[in-house]
């Protein structure tokens, strides 16, 4: 049996395009732990999973155990590209996730508001046309 296979797309806006929606910039500069709990509560997760990167690096030095990629930002990024058929891959989230936590996190909120706001106008195109 062959897997499914869909086509992939990129993401809407690009990691730093973070001026591209000014109320997601002025969020995530304000108070990104609070985008980052919007956007893990968006994508369906628990809305505390992005303190584990808050936390998980005091938590693990005081173990003696180095930590060098945030688990959260990196689980969310990657589960949102593979939910929504975004080109990426394992290697770049990591990198990503690693140098640019806070644009990611941007990055992520911006494309959770474009996949809404696509999904809201296909739906009332689609009511328009069968009604």
């Amino acid at each position: 049996m062959r897997p499914i296979t869909m086509a992939m797309t990129p993401w809407s806006t690009g990691l730093f395009d973070c001026c591209d929606d000014m109320s997601s910039c002025c969020y995530g500069f304000w108070c990104c732990p609070c985008l980052a709990c919007t956007v893990a509560g968006k994508f369906g997760e628990n809305r505390c999973l992005p303190l584990c990167d808050i936390l998980s690096p005091a938590i693990t030095a005081a173990c003696g155990l180095p930590l060098c990629v945030p688990p959260a930002v990196l689980s969310v990024r990657v589960g949102i590209r593979h939910t929504y058929g975004i080109k990426g891959s394992l290697c770049n989230d990591i990198a990503t996730s690693c140098f640019c936590e806070w644009c990611s996190w941007c990055q992520m909120h911006r494309e959770l508001k474009y996949l809404s706001l696509f999904n809201d106008s296909t739906a009332l195109i689609k009511s328009k046309v069968s009604g």
